[in-house]
Parts: structure tokens; C-alpha cells; sequence
């Protein structure tokens, strides 16, 4: 976790007449938004999808599988990306409905700076598939059922 963007800023300044576009969840990104400084700094003009369901994902969706109901330490206090991305000199955007995404993607791919394009999202949703009450309902399920079934 938190590879891609510092990954992203290499590519792009290997490569600064290609688009460079990192997909990052909103954990992934806060282990390493201060690069952002670098990205700037260094005119690495890369675009940051940030998906931001408020907590860590995956070890959220490990927690409710496992051991429904008991989560530990997986809710953030997010900043708002988009904001940070423009106080640090680069585009930010958000996004709150599909059909805006289009429109922000074209400005942050235009805008020739360093950029954030935040995905605001359904704090239940864990992937395109799966909510955290599905999983959660499954956890217990699994342990409803006697030992020799599981």
C-alpha cells in the first residue's frame, strides 16, 4: 500500500509525454499524499484517482469475514483530497455521481499539473461487488453454522 503514486511521479517523469494515472484507495494514498510536494515541484503531472470510502478497505473486508462486527482501527478522518491537491499547487477535483466523472477526469488530464480526481463514495461499498453488509452477513453466517460445515 501507498506504492503507486510515488510509482506514478517515476513514470511520469520518465515518461512526460504520456498520461500517468494512479488508482489509489484513500488509505493507499494517504501513506504517501505528502509526494505530492515532490509531483509539483518536479512538474510531474500525474493524475490521482483516489477512491474514498473513508476506511481501509480490504483489511475492513478481512475484519468482517472473519470476525463480523469486531472492526479494529480501519475508519480514517480523511482530508478533503481534492483541496489538499490544490493547497499543494496541483488540480483537485471530486466527484459525487458517475456522470461527473468524464467531465473532471478531462480537466485533470488538461490542467498540465499534478492532479487529484477524488472518487466520493457509499462508505458500505468495498469493491464494485461487495458491500460490507453483504460480508458482514456472510461472516456470521459462516459462524452460525456448526464447526464441522465451515
Amino acid at each position: 500500500m501507498g506504492y503507486g503514486f510515488p510509482a506514478a511521479i517515476a513514470a511520469k517523469l520518465a515518461h512526460p509525454d504520456r498520461p500517468v494515472i494512479c488508482l489509489a484507495g484513500d488509505g493507499c494514498f494517504q501513506m504517501t499524499v505528502n509526494e505530492f510536494s515532490t509531483a509539483v515541484q518536479h512538474g510531474a503531472a500525474v493524475v490521482v484517482i483516489v477512491a474514498n470510502n473513508g476506511r481501509y478497505g480490504t483489511i475492513r473486508m478481512h475484519q468482517e469475514r472473519a470476525y463480523p462486527g469486531r472492526v479494529s482501527g480501519t475508519d480514517l478522518a480523511n482530508p478533503d483530497f481534492a483541496a489538499l491537491a490544490r493547497a499543494y499547487g496541483g488540480q483537485g477535483e471530486v466527484v459525487a455521481a458517475q456522470e461527473d466523472f468524464g467531465p473532471a477526469m478531462a480537466r485533470a488530464l488538461a490542467s498540465g499539473l499534478p492532479s487529484v480526481v477524488e472518487l466520493r463514495l457509499d462508505p458500505d461499498m468495498l469493491t464494485t461487488t461487495a458491500s460490507l453488509s453483504q460480508v458482514r452477513a456472510a461472516g456470521l453466517a459462516r459462524q452460525a453454522e456448526p464447526p464441522a460445515e465451515r
